[in-house]
């Protein structure tokens, strides 16, 4: 790592530089300004600003901010951009000038953010989507990624819960890697943030999502992933205060049910099942009866008919209220961002509370210098919910618990599956409301966050930026769950305290430089970067409680501790990297670009890594064949290749490591040390060659605008817990074997239909396809059942020539036959049982062919309407709750299935097992593809009625501008008939990546009706 004295001499060096500068500039002079478009009041990045009479210009950058040197005499600027007029303007005396632009033509999204820089788009080669705020906030959201979701070609987000405590998951381009993390990279302000699940919304005024390696290159070793660059609000785009209030209500209910048995429905699973037990080996049918006089009346009625999804449910209410004050003068801009967020589930007791504070301050003191900060403090308390795995969790037991049990009884105390006794023998579980209401669940976080940065203007076109940002996080997590809860925590109860405190920063220093001179346009980045990230952790649990009223609060009150357990670890990085761009003509274009990291968690050896780009275009629709064209406004070819790398693996994966602790020997407690990793000191990085080629067409004045991709990216060097001999004692070591490919296609269609004055019809088609593949494991491409591990073993596999997230299980052939006894006795079945192959083999794929949405925009007079359609196709879904709700019957509730479509001499021809009670005759349970359902669908994900006051009412209201609306997410679903579940899109292994689309059970996503009002004065 380089020392920080290099830091330290490098500014020094270019503070001597600057007072040159400025010594060699006395008979000129510099002025400044900012540029915004008019219609929208929006800053302009990337506008072109030039002397009328010379080659020197310069762009704006990310806050629509310029500064051009200017010779002595008469001089005017001229300001362009694409899709505005452009505007000349006579500089005389002045030194500061700001100016609106006007659009004229329809598009106006032509300039983005790019790593450490603004490129006008025109020039881009990479592939980027971007998103503004106005795109993010049409639905309100409590999440970014969830307002992000449809909107960016290439990218997969998957809402797999619908608790506002859950987290999504984020796939750019495919899924490429398989022991490493997944998740982009965030960058939010130029500084990497660890997460962004929490950041508000409502602070962001844009997101850019870099695809390619054109365009992640210069993220080098966390770019394989892709980027999401994230930029907040700051000051407004124009002299004066502006204040606003955003606010919402949302109301939240169950959209669907899963089809279960009622109280009458199972007591006669469970008769049938008792007489049909002693045709099973070992069998007996205990006699069926209902005379408990706590669950049946004189006449063995029940008494109770509860439907557990109604009662673990409610109508969720949520709100969110933004406070935001913005000043600008002439050379100094701020703005202070207030949020708080209640936001409920509608699973009883789960909640998450949000307090958000933000101040951004930016000032030129100087000509030559601009200093600036943001500076933000993130407060949540959630009570989660519990998704993954399997367990007696409430998503489970209000499907399995049967209906026949009250949620209390008339003496007031809950209900448990053991109260029911006599021949019944059912599975122990306590009622979900039991659980949602007595047991806590608590993680409260605190986030700080920011950055500090100078820029010295050294000369026209050529400025350097020191910045030092951080992110740190104080998380502490308090369970508790009481003593009665069977099957869970009784009878000792349980509680447990954990804090986690994450230190992350970076120093970055940079030089950037624009210059246009004639016909040629030139831009670089050339810079340095140091990181660091630290992990200290802390817990302890214990159980044993006289009773539940300390809960967590007093851990000493247990008379059961466990020991106590405490961890810290670190990974330090080290970069330099840079980016030239050149354009000749607006005609052809040229990006060049390389990044150097040094990553602490790589072997001895492979420390560093090199990772390069190249991308480049020809905008067709300047050359002089087409410049006249009056269907063809804008065609650009372009295409890149670059390699960029995957370091996100956990720390010391590459060294021999020794774990420490204590063990009972002879009834004392002593120390004990084992080794618990081996070395591997040839561990390197993760590698992403990608290449991409595309095109941007504009037709009818910008009213058609299409972007389409082909991609190839090829993960090598794959980053794998490699399995092991069990005769080495250690069952895998981190190596670098195998690859995987995504190759796809994908389109973005942004079509203006009607414009009118009083009517106005935009349409967004977005359409992306995948193709994952592994293409080698290991020296002899063998299998590896990587999990998740539970009914039948692994449910997933890794096999060379399959996709990843490839489902892993027998095929169910039907159900035995009478007349197919015998054949059934030689495999040890009976008829009625299910009939499998005798081999497991791939019976799904979890991850989709197809993603894509449909979204619209409608204007009429004060009026807008947006409608927000999303689709998925080629995925399929492992229903693991078949497992306990059809393949087994008796000791809990289940489908309804088990009873209208179960086996019986009558009805043979199904897939459905023979109605069987598990406690007195077993089960036949096996992975299989009568788990897997087809799991494509078509959401009305959003809908937004918006109508926004004008003219004079807004003057007499003394209001500059006032929206209010009404929002239904979540409608309606069409998905295949045979999917039971709550969602199709889900999963219960979100640590695991090729869990998607694989569920025991689910948390079911809302149906919410909004209402919002924005304002600003």
């Amino acid at each position: 790592m380089a020392p920080y004295p290099k830091i330290l001499s490098g500014i020094l060096l270019l503070l001597f530089l600057c007072p040159l500068s400025i010594l060699t500039a006395q008979a000129q002079r510099t002025v400044t300004g900012r540029v915004y478009d008019v219609e929208n009041n929006e800053t302009l990045i990337g506008a072109t600003v030039k002397l009328k009479d010379g080659t020197t210009g310069t762009v704006t950058d990310i806050d629509g901010n310029y500064s051009i040197t200017v010779p002595a005499g008469p001089q005017s600027l001229l300001f362009s951009s694409i899709g505005y007029a452009t505007q000349e303007v006579e500089v005389g005396n002045q030194t500061t000038i700001d100016i609106q632009m006007e659009p004229d033509v329809e598009s106006l999204s032509e300039v983005v953010v790019v790593g450490y820089g603004t490129q006008r788009k025109s020039d881009v080669t990479g592939a980027i989507g971007t998103v503004s705020s106005e795109e993010l906030l049409r639905a309100p959201v409590t999440n970014a990624l969830q307002g992000l979701q449809g909107k960016v070609a290439g990218v997969n987000i998957f809402l797999n819960s619908g608790s506002p405590t859950g987290s999504p998951r984020v796939l750019i381009r495919g899924l490429g890697t398989i022991n490493s993390n997944s998740a982009p990279l965030y960058v939010v302000d130029g500084v990497v943030m660890e997460d962004i699940q929490f950041l508000n919304p409502n602070d962001i005024k844009s997101m850019e999502v870099l695809k390619d390696a054109s365009s992640t290159a210069i993220y080098g070793a966390r770019g394989a992933n892709g980027v999401i660059l994230v930029t907040t609000r700051r000051g407004p785009n124009q002299d004066g205060i502006v204040v606003g209030y955003d606010g919402y209500v949302t109301a939240g209910t169950l959209r669907k049910k899963m089809e279960v048995l009622n109280a009458d429905e199972w007591l006669e699973v469970v008769r049938r099942g008792m007489e049909n037990a002693p045709k099973y080996p070992g069998g007996t049918d205990p006699g069926f009866t209902a005379d408990n006089p706590l669950f049946f009346d004189d006449n063995g009625n029940p008494l109770y008919d509860t439907d557990w999804q109604d009662e673990v449910t409610r109508t969720a209410i949520s709100h969110s209220h933004q406070l935001s004050i913005q000043q600008r003068t002439s050379n100094s801009s701020y703005g202070v961002f207030l949020n708080y967020t209640g936001t409920e589930g509608i699973m009883l007791n789960n909640y998450l509370n949000r307090l958000y504070g933000k101040v951004a301050y930016e000032g030129t003191p100087k000509d030559w210098l601009t200093f600036g900060f943001n500076l933000l403090t993130n407060v949540t308390k959630e009570n989660s919910f519990e998704e993954g795995g399997g367990g007696q969790s409430p998503r489970r037991t209000m499907i399995e618990m049967p209906a026949i049990f009250p949620i209390r009884f008339p003496d007031g105390t809950y209900s448990k599956s053991t109260d029911l006794g006599g021949n019944f023998n059912l599975e122990a579980m306590a009622n979900p409301v039991h659980v949602l209401e007595t047991q806590d669940r608590i993680a409260k976080r605190t986030q700080l966050f920011g950055n500090a940065y100078l820029v010295f203007n050294i000369a026209d076109g050529l400025n350097f930026r020191t910045q030092f940002g951080f992110d740190n996080h104080d998380r502490l997590f308090q369970d508790y769950s009481p003593r009665d809860l069977i099957n869970i925590s009784a009878p000792l109860g349980f509680a447990r305290q954990s804090n986690q405190q994450v230190s992350y920063w970076q120093q970055e220093n940079y030089l950037n430089y624009n210059k246009l001179i004639g016909p040629h346009s030139i831009s670089g980045v050339a810079g340095f970067s140091f990181q660091k990230r630290t992990d200290e952790s802390f817990g302890i649990s214990t159980r044993g409680f006289a009773d539940d009223f300390f809960r967590f609060n007093n851990l000493g009150a247990a008379s059961q501790p466990d020991a106590p357990g405490s961890g810290y670890s670190d990974w330090t990085l080290n970069s330099y990297f840079l980016r030239g761009s050149y354009s000749y003509n607006d005609r052809y274009l040229l990006t060049l670009t390389g990044r150097v990291d040094g990553s602490s968690r790589f072997g001895a050896g492979n420390k560093y890594g090199w990772f390069p780009s190249v991308g480049v275009g020809w905008v067709i629709s300047e050359e002089d064949f087409l410049a006249d064209n009056p269907v063809i406004d804008q065609l650009k070819l372009r295409s890149s290749f670059g390699v960029t790398g995957n370091t996100e693996i956990g720390s010391y994966q590459s060294l021999a490591t020794v774990g420490s602790g204590t063990t009972l020997i002879n009834g004392q407690r002593v120390t004990s040390t084992v080794i618990n990793g081996l070395a591997n000191p040839d561990l390197q990085w993760e590698k992403t060659k990608q290449f991409d080629v595309g095109f941007n067409l504009a037709l009818f004045n910008y009213r058609v605008n299409l972007e389409m991709d082909y991609y190839y990216k090829l993960t090598t060097d794959l980053l794998l817990a490699r399995p092991l001999p069990q005769t080495t004692g250690f069952g895998s070591i981190f190596d670098n074997i195998g690859s995987v490919s995504n190759r796809g296609i994908e389109m973005l269609l942004s079509t203006q239909n009607v414009t009118t004055n009083q009517f106005s019809w935009s349409s967004n088609l977005n359409f992306n396809y995948n193709k994952n593949r592994i293409e080698k494991l290991g020296e002899n491409d063998e299998d590896i059942e990587s999990g998740p591990f539970w009914v039948s073993g692994s449910q997933t596999i890794l096999r060379v020539g399959e996709p990843l997230s490839s489902f892993w299980g027998y095929r169910r052939l039907g159900t035995w036959g009478t007349d197919e006894a015998d054949e059934a006795a030689e495999v040890g079945r009976i008829p009625g049982e299910a009939k499998r192959t005798t081999e497991k083999e791939i019976i799904g794929h979890g991850l989709p062919d197809v993603t894509g949405s449909f979204i619209n925009n409608f204007t009429f007079g004060d009026f807008d309407l947006t409608v927000d359609l999303q689709f998925v196709l080629g995925a399929d879904i492992m229903q693991q709750y078949y497992h306990s709700v059809e393949d087994r019957s008796g000791i809990a509730s289940g489908l309804r299935t088990i009873l209208t479509e179960a086996w019986t001499p009558e009805n043979q021809n199904t897939m459905v097992q023979q109605i069987r009670h598990q406690a007195w005759a077993g089960q036949n349970s096996e992975v299989d593809d009568h788990w897997v359902v087809n799991g494509s669908y078509l959401r009305g994900n959003a809908f937004t009625l918006g109508y926004n006051l004008s003219g004079s009412t807004l003057d007499r209201l003394g209001m500059n501008s006032m929206r209010i609306y009404l929002n239904a997410q979540n409608l309606f679903v069409a998905h295949s008939d045979e999917f039971q579940g709550l969602d199709p899109e889900a999963t219960s292994w979100g640590g695991n990546q090729w869990g998607q689309n694989i569920f025991f059970f689910q948390y079911p996503r809302p149906r919410s009706f909004t209402f919002g009002l924005n304002l600003k004065f």
